[in-house]
Order: C-alpha cells, then sequence, then structure tokens
C-alpha cells in the first residue's frame, strides 16, 4: 500500500488531502509513524523524531494512528488476495507477497492479476497500491518499490541479474545503512560489486548472512512463499516524555509495556524462551539486553523478574533513557509445549 497509515487518514478527512501529514505523536518527543508523500517531499521519513520533521517541514500536520481502522482495512486488502491465492505471506498490515503461479482465477499472467488485484483495492478502499513482480521474492519487492506511489514494475528472469547489478547496495532489501556502510568500506557499491566477492569473503565480513548476500548479487532468492508465517516475537515500546534516570521510574514505566505484552500471550497463547529489553538513550543510541531459557516462561511474574533484572544490570546509568521496551521471543504455542512434555514422557 502506499504511504498507508497517511493515506487512510487522508481518505477519511478531505482536510487532509494534498497536504504534509505525519501519522504519530505531535509532542516533544514523539516520532512519526508514516508519512504521506505531500511530506515525504520535505525528507520526512517514518521512525524520524517529531521535532526532526517538524524542522524539515514547518507546515507538517500530526495526526494520531488508528490502528483499529487501519487492521480493518487490511483485512478488507487480504480478502481480495484470497480470491486469487492462498499463498499469502503477510509483512505487515499493509504489505505480503503472494505466490500466484497456481492461481484460483487460472489467470496465465501475473502481471494481469497484480493490475486486477490493485484495481480490486482501489475500488473498494479508495487507496492505491503498488505491486512487484518477479520469479523470487527478493526481486519482487525491489520491483514493488520502482513505480512507488499507485504503480507497477516487472524484473523478467532474463533480466534479473542486470537490474540487481546496478542497484547501490543501499537499495537492497535487507541491507541496512549500517551494513552498507561497512560494504562501502569493503570497496562494494553496487551490486555488481558485490558479485565479485566470493561467498567465503562475504561470510568472513559478515557471517551467515554472507551467503544471503552472495546469492542475491546472483538474482537468487529460493525462499517459498510461506502462507501463515509463524510469529518470531511479540513485544512493546514506549517513548517517555522526560528522560528517566532512576531505577524506580524505569521499572514503573516498564509495566505497561510487560502487561501488554503478557496480555497477547494470555489472548493467542503464546509463550516465549528469550526476553529481551530495548533501551534508547537520550541521545538516541540504542542497546538491547537479552536471556534465554531451555523452556518457555510460564507466568507474567517471572517475565517481569527477569526484565527487571536486565534493567538494574544496566545501572549506573550513562545517561537518560527516553524509550523503553520489552519483547519475548522463541515463541510457542500451548499445544506445541503439551506435545514435547508427552513426547519426552514417551
Amino acid at each position: 500500500m502506499d504511504a498507508f497509515y497517511a493515506s487512510v487518514e487522508q481518505r477519511d478527512n478531505p482536510e487532509l488531502r494534498g497536504r504534509p501529514l505525519a501519522v504519530g505523536g505531535a509532542r516533544e518527543r514523539g516520532v512519526v509513524a508514516a508519512a504521506s508523500y505531500e511530506a515525504r517531499q520535505f525528507g520526512v521519513r517514518s521512525a524520524m523524531p517529531a521535532t526532526t520533521a517538524r524542522r524539515l517541514c514547518p507546515e507538517l500536520l500530526f495526526v494520531p494512528p488508528r490502528f483499529e481502522v487501519y487492521k480493518s482495512v487490511s483485512r478488507q486488502i487480504h480478502a481480495i488476495f484470497a480470491d486469487y491465492t492462498e499463498l499469502i505471506e503477510p509483512l505487515s498490515l499493509d504489505e505480503a507477497y503472494l505466490d500466484v503461479t497456481q492461481n484460483r482465477p487460472n489467470i496465465p499472467s501475473a502481471t494481469r492479476i497484480a493490475e486486477e488485484i490493485r484495481a480490486r483495492i482501489l475500488a473498494q478502499t479508495q487507496l492505491t497500491a503498488s505491486a512487484g513482480i518477479s520469479y523470487n521474492k527478493f526481486l519482487a519487492k525491489l520491483a514493488s518499490d520502482y513505480r512507488k506511489p499507485n504503480g507497477q514494475f516487472v524484473i523478467r528472469p532474463h533480466e534479473g541479474l542486470a537490474f540487481v547489478e546496478q542497484l547501490a547496495v543501499g537499495q537492497f532489501h535487507g541491507i541496512g545503512r549500517v551494513t552498507a556502510a561497512r560494504m562501502e568500506q569493503l570497496g562494494i557499491r553496487t551490486g555488481w560489486d558485490l558479485r565479485q566477492q566470493s561467498e567465503a569473503f562475504l561470510r568472513q565480513h559478515f557471517g551467515k548472512a554472507g551467503s544471503h548476500y552472495f546469492a542475491i548479487a546472483r538474482a537468487q532468492d529460493h525462499r517459498p512463499v510461506v502462507a501463515d508465517r509463524v510469529r518470531k516475537s511479540i513485544g512493546a515500546e514506549t517513548t517517555f516524555p522526560r528522560d528517566l534516570t532512576t531505577l524506580p521510574d524505569l521499572t514503573e514505566h516498564l509495566q505497561p509495556c510487560l502487561e501488554k505484552v503478557w496480555a497477547h500471550c494470555e489472548r493467542t497463547g503464546l509463550r516465549g524462551r528469550t526476553v529481551t529489553l530495548k533501551v534508547k538513550y537520550a541521545d538516541f543510541q540504542q542497546i538491547t539486553r537479552s536471556r534465554s531459557f531451555p523452556t518457555p516462561l510460564a507466568d507474567t511474574a517471572t517475565v517481569t523478574r527477569i526484565s527487571h533484572e536486565l534493567l538494574a544490570a544496566l545501572l549506573p546509568l550513562p545517561k537518560g533513557v527516553r524509550l523503553l521496551g520489552v519483547s519475548l521471543s522463541g515463541l510457542e504455542t500451548e499445544a506445541d509445549m503439551v506435545g514435547r512434555q508427552l513426547g519426552l514422557g514417551l
């Protein structure tokens, strides 16, 4: 979807149309969750501090997010997808991979399917979507950004290698700014440069990810589209109106995050083996601290105790804290745990 949250707000409020808009917190410590295309022209981006966004665009309008509305629209969109294929791998509320190799209407052209889906989304939601069409997930994702907004782009099998080699490595999906900077130091600036490196060299400098970089530099990606993908983690975080500097303050303000995470666990029956604490300091330096266990944690008291211990281990604080978050990963369902226990009993 194109600027999804912001586009929903502009759809529902005509006064916001054509104006630079940010969805998120307008207060001093707020963060941009999404930006309209009008705001992006000024350099406003998601995850940007509200103060920075306002400095770039003094006329920027902020509106609070309405996640229930976004979820409702997302369900409409996924219902359209399901008319074409059952192989739908959601990435977020507004993005998904679809495998239409075999499709329900028996349409022989993936390009035509994408056109139909986009037209139906527009008709039903009054929102625009962009699509990337290709023979693997990596290239389809790259192609989806190539004609935004409200467009689509195809990378055919004989075009994949040439398309990849002319891109800057920072444009590769999955290569962030830090990794791109490390590649730059190694003289790797483009897809062509990346393809000149051996797999052993890339693994030496980038660990297991080196094998993935070796493959995508050759336009190869054998990952299937996985429907009903298992969630990897449950988390919550909050940014504070003032920097926190004491342990009592930190533990008190972490509590709503812990309650939100455990409420999700209770609602879904999921339990996790790893607790991760996220801390962002006043200067935006971010750290994480984790602790893992051989079996999933059974109750909120245990998760709370471990989170507090991870917090306490950071003392004395080098500087104030502007954000705290907690997440559970290594997730299992209660059925998984019972099945494993029965297996062990046998």
